[in-house]
């Protein structure tokens, strides 16, 4: 079985785990209703995608 050879450090740890971290997620704001939406997605409240109205409501 592996076993390290010596400890690891505080800064080497906490230096790997510097891509763990949680970002908030990339919103834009419809032209039709001015609500948030993802981008490239159909806006929830109004149907619409890139102009047109894509889903009903």
């Amino acid at each position: 079985m592996a076993v390290p050879k010596r400890r690891t450090s505080k800064k080497v740890t906490r230096q790997g785990r510097t891509h763990k971290k949680i970002t908030a997620p990339g919103l834009v704001e419809c032209p039709n209703c001015s609500e948030y939406t993802k981008p490239h997605h159909v806006c929830k409240s109004c149907g619409q995608y890139d102009g047109k109205v894509v889903v009903e409501q």
